[in-house]
């Protein structure tokens, strides 16, 4: 860890002392790269002629040149898929602000938008297998970001119930923690349960990021087969977005977003967002009589005790645009949850009175600055430490079925496990990336990413019991160092290796004396430290062919929850995981076109293949209340997803995308046996393999009046039927599987004054077909909702 902090910190020492000399009073060049239509150009290529300033925009499209000396200069910018722009520019005694519109060099669909990713198509042309989702444009519906990332080809949200629930995110195959969820580049790993993908509204994001096997290093941390960034709008603005919906099973959601950004730099932001649900919704279940044991199949009942609430902020305050910090915030972030539990890990438990709550104080700070001690050099850094806790209650002897019934037992004990735990895990992340720029066609990245865990622990009903007071304790330090090399604006080429260490402080109990109940502790401390690599290349055949590949030897690190288990999320933990590797190869190809100048149409194709070894995967315990992370020896999965898009001028859009992923075991020896495993070359169970989505709106234009518009939209999720457990375990009619699903979306919104005013109506689960997920857990029902959203953006009047 101090090698680690040696490296950076010196290379930093090193950059100051060689730039030092070449600071110069000057002024700034700024400006924001748009296109025709008014959309940003992220990653355009800025230079100011015959001197060595240049520079890339960033993801919204901005950028700044600093101590700029006066004097007349020709400022050329170009990017992929436009025409080059220059403009003469004199700097005398102020500083230079300006937009540049870039045309399309695309003139066979200069009159056509591609409806539906246009929007983020920039994000999407990186070498990486990346495809961005568009958050904008489903600001005035109900979904959070984990219902909107269920859209993305290659990705499923796989969920544990209603409003609330646990959630993971399976990008093609790999699932669960071994895919990495970020906001604006800041690792969420340790938000807690008041802060998770599926109770954040859609409308905290601008846009969200997927990259599908191989990450780029400028997201610190340790992903295995994938990642999610969230990326916000963070252009320093005066806005108001707020919103408010209920609908089926009693629920409600409202979020405000609202920011200002005074003339002086002085900036405020304000994210706050509630949910609330009954979840009593409808589910088909085996029920028995709690006193006679008599068993009725196949019963449909109401969900009765799945309560969920929260309540978060997120605040931040600072400045922006200042010459020694772009952006300088200081944030705290605070809410609260309460879930009622229903069932465990599957539907045959059922409970009544277990619950669970949490919350998260969190303080936060990022600073960000461009050109940093010398042109070119670009540093950002973040911070955060949640000081919140989680609590479980389970305290009452009673047992429950689905009928609602319940049957009272004498003494102590309670539904699962007696049990007034509460724990603060004490969890703190720590980023820093620097980029340097070399010209036109040269960069370099060094990121590092600090995260500690040190969990502890209680229990008032066992106040003395040694088993809280363990040490669970973990350090883990992910430190990348990558470089680019842009030959020219067909061809992209990153390659970057990263250094992965954790260190586990824990304990293990033994009885020394031999007799009954003589427990002991003794500690252990462990360091794993393993080198990761990796590379990505893009290529443009024509201008609207692209082709690309990447490759990475990546490792994920087990995570604190899985080695000490989370009874709020039914995880027992598992000491002896070992971290997972895998060789992660994508290829993919990316075609644009239009015909007759009103229709567009984008075809998106890509391969994987991933070769994984002590592949992390979840199962059931004995008693199939809680579920158990464990290393399977070796993976294998191969697979294709695709993506085609048409839309018809701005009238009419559609999209179909289909993922198929063959997961296998390939494990043909098991641990300490010597025969071949009944498993070797099984499908890997409760992972789906083929799945897939649809989706149409049509828009109609100044309805009633001019600037009100109204879209009619319909989304389909379908999934085919997998196997609960190994494929060649048991016979054929005593297999347990997840049936082909069918899940039909529709909703209606209708636009006022230009966007300012918003109302949605959405059915979810129109025909209201049986829903599952993580081992056979059932999800909502059909559900009605409706939602009224206020938008104004100072900037747009």
């Amino acid at each position: 860890m101090t090698t680690h902090k040696f490296l950076f910190f010196s290379i930093f020492f090193f950059f100051s002392i060689l730039s030092h000399s070449q600071q110069n009073q000057g002024f700034f060049v700024s400006g924001e790269v748009t296109e025709s239509s008014g959309q940003t150009i992220p990653y355009a290529t800025v230079s100011i002629e015959k001197t060595n300033l240049s520079m890339i925009s960033d993801e919204n499209g901005s950028f700044v040149f600093k101590n700029v000396k006066p004097g007349k200069y020709t400022l050329k910018i170009t990017a992929i898929g436009f025409s080059s722009y220059r403009k003469n520019i004199e700097i005398s005694s102020l500083d230079v602000n300006f937009k540049v519109r870039l045309e399309s060099e695309l003139n066979e669909l200069e009159s056509v938008t591609v409806l539906g990713r246009t929007a983020t198509d920039k994000v999407n042309k990186q070498a990486y297998n990346v495809t961005a989702l568009d958050a904008k444009k489903l600001h005035n519906t109900t979904l959070d970001l984990s219902h909107a990332l269920d859209r993305v080809s290659g990705v499923r949200v796989r969920e544990a119930g209603g409003v609330g629930s646990r959630s993971e995110l399976s990008i093609n195959g790999f699932s669960g923690n071994q895919i990495k969820v970020f906001i604006d580049g800041v690792p969420m790993d340790n938000f807690g349960s008041s802060f998770q993908l599926n109770n954040i509204p859609v409308n905290l994001a601008d846009r969200v990021e997927v990259y599908k096997g191989v990450v780029p290093i400028w997201l610190g941390g340790d992903a295995l087969g994938g990642a999610v960034n969230i990326v916000t709008n963070s252009k320093p603005r005066t806005y108001v977005d707020a919103s408010y919906s209920f609908g089926s099973f009693n629920t409600h959601r409202s979020a405000v977003n609202a920011g200002y950004t005074s003339k002086s730099g002085f900036t405020t932001e304000i994210n706050a967002f509630q949910n609330y649900s009954d979840n009593n919704y409808w589910v088909n279940v085996d029920a028995a009589n709690l006193y006679s044991g008599q068993y009725y199949p196949n019963q449909r009942v109401r969900r009765f005790h799945d309560n969920y609430h929260n309540e978060t902020v997120v605040l931040n305050i600072g400045i922006t645009g200042k010459k020694y910090a772009d952006k300088l915030l200081f944030g705290f972030t605070g809410g609260q949850n309460k879930a009622d539990i229903q069932t465990g890990a599957r539907m045959e438990s059922v409970f009544g009175s277990v619950y669970s709550k949490g919350n998260i104080l969190m303080p936060t700070v990022k600073y960000q600055v461009k050109d940093l001690f010398t042109k070119g050099l670009n540093f950002n850094l973040t911070g955060n430490f949640n000081f919140g806790e989680e609590k479980n209650i389970d305290t009452v002897y009673i047992r429950y079925n689905w009928f609602g019934e319940s049957r009272k037992f004498d003494g102590l004990g309670g539904e699962r496990s007696r049990t007034l735990r509460k724990f603060k895990n004490n969890n703190g992340i720590a980023t820093a990336n620097a980029t340097y720029s070399l010209g036109e066609r040269h960069s370099f990245m060094l990121n590092n990413t600090f995260n500690t865990f040190d969990r502890k622990e209680s229990d008032e009903l066992v106040p003395e019991s040694l088993v809280y007071k363990q040490p669970k304790k973990t350090q883990k330090n992910v430190i990348g160092l990558g470089y680019k090399f842009d030959y020219n604006e067909k061809w992209s080429t990153s390659v970057f290796l990263k250094d992965y260490s954790l260190k586990t402080t824990y304990s293990r109990s033994y009885n020394p004396s031999g007799n009954t109940g003589d427990i002991a502790y003794q500690q252990y401390v462990d360091h794993t430290s393993v080198l990761g690599y990796g590379g990505a290349t893009s290529y443009y055949i024509r201008q609207n062919l692209q082709v690309k590949g990447s490759f990475e030897k990546s490792y994920r690190l087990p995570n604190p929850q899985e080695i000490f288990g989370n009874v709020n999320e039914n995880i027992a933990g598992n000491l002896d995981l070992k971290p997972e590797t895998s060789n992660n190869f994508n290829a993919g190809v990316s075609y644009q076109t239009s015909f007759r100048k009103v229709n567009a149409m984008t075809f998106d194709l890509n391969f994987l293949y991933r070769n994984a070894t002590d592949f992390i995967r979840s199962e059931l315990n004995v008693n199939q209340t809680m579920q158990t992370n464990v290393n399977q020896g070796r993976v294998t999965n191969y697979g294709v997803d695709t993506e085609i898009r048409y839309s018809y001028k701005n009238r009419f859009t559609a999209g179909v995308n289909m993922t198929y992923q063959n997961l296998r075991n390939m494990t043909k020896y098991e641990p300490g046996q010597e025969y071949v495993s009944l498993f070797y070359k099984d499908r890997v169970p409760n992972i789906p393999y083929l799945f897939g989505n649809f989706d149409a709106t049509i828009f109609f234009n100044d309805v009633i009046k001019k600037g009100n518009n109204l879209s009619v939209g319909y989304n389909l999720l379908y999934v085919y039927d997998y196997y609960l457990s190994w494929p060649s375990r048991g016979i054929q009619s005593s297999k347990l599987d997840i049936p082909t699903q069918f899940n039909h979306d529709v909703n209606i919104v209708y636009t006022l004054a230009d966007g300012k005013y918003n109302i949605a109506f959405e059915c979810k689960n129109a025909l209201d077909n049986r829903l599952y997920d993580n081992f056979s857990l059932q999800k909502p029902s059909r559900g009605f909702y409706l939602k009224f959203r206020y938008f104004f953006d100072k900037s747009r009047k």
